[in-house]
């Protein structure tokens, strides 16, 4: 039996999402599934070097490797009225060329940020370093992600809501597309199917059977927050809407690839819903 590298982050819907299969819940038909747990930019660098048959990625990444790999229409976050947040210390005010840290040349946060912020001062750190960062003067503000959207320091308030921008850029109506996964293309369509499928599976049956996989990944020590910010964090970004992606998700990855493209970003404009794997075939072959 093969096996297929999947690299996700280790933030708690990652793991959550991903370990339905880990714990044996959910298999592939014809391969096994081996894990690696990295930071997102850390897993976006790697799929500009093709490094995994299957990872998570910043959804502004992807146009990056569109040739490559296909989009998977499962275990993917969007935001909802929440998402990232620019924090600063209480009290300071700004200038129009501020420093700031972001967790990512290609994070879908850093594409917005410059977008809404062309004279701003950027630096890359890993997510979980930005908040001391701020705290200890390195940088005015940073850019949080994941569980610490939900944990920040009381010494730190919000001077903007990612979330407020990608309104405005956007135009409203739209959730705000954070992070899905991709799969190399050079993998075998038959297979390729198999393997989403998998996934989706998995995400759905995490989702249904969360009071008894929660416990299990704080038992085990998997997850970085406690009980009670874990089902927070999972309302927001583990849910129905990550199971199989959705008409007006399309939508919004549509217009954040507009986006994108029309500041010059990205090279070419793409639809989201041309580099999905063609699903459809399989039911075909079933008539």
């Amino acid at each position: 039996m093969k096996t297929i590298s999947v690299a996700h982050s280790p933030d708690a819907d990652d793991i959550f999402m991903y370990y339905a299969i880990k714990f044996g819940w959910v298999t592939a038909n014809d391969a096994r599934f081996e894990n690696i747990a990295d930071d997102i930019e850390t897993l976006n660098q790697a799929t500009l070097k093709g490094q995994y048959d299957i990872c998570a990625i910043s959804f502004a990444l992807y146009p990056f490797v569109k040739d490559d790999y296909a989009l998977l229409k499962t275990a993917v976050s969007f935001g909802e009225g929440y998402g990232p947040k620019l924090i600063k210390k209480k009290g300071n005010i700004l200038k129009r060329n501020f420093k700031v840290a972001l967790s990512g040349e290609f994070t879908t946060n850093a594409l917005l940020f410059k977008i809404a912020y062309p004279n701003a001062r950027i630096t890359y750190m890993n997510f979980l370093e930005i908040e001391e960062a701020v705290l200890n003067g390195i940088v005015d503000a940073g850019v949080l992600i994941h569980e610490s959207i939900l944990t920040y320091n009381q010494e730190l308030e919000v001077e903007r809501e990612m979330w407020d921008i990608w309104v405005e850029l956007s135009g409203g109506g739209l959730p705000l597309p954070l992070g899905g996964m991709c799969l190399r293309r050079s993998i075998p369509l038959h297979s390729a199917i198999d393997y989403e499928n998998t996934l989706i599976k998995a995400v759905e049956v995490a989702n249904k059977n969360r009071r008894v996989l929660a416990p299990m990944l704080l038992e085990k020590g998997l997850i970085r927050v406690d009980a009670a910010t874990l089902d927070r964090y999972l309302d927001l970004y583990a849910n129905d809407n990550s199971v199989k992606m959705s008409d007006i998700q399309y939508k919004a990855l549509d217009k954040l690839y507009e986006l994108g493209y029309k500041n010059g970003f990205y090279e070419n404009l793409i639809k989201a819903e041309d580099f999905l794997i063609p699903s459809e075939y399989e039911e075909l072959r079933a008539k």
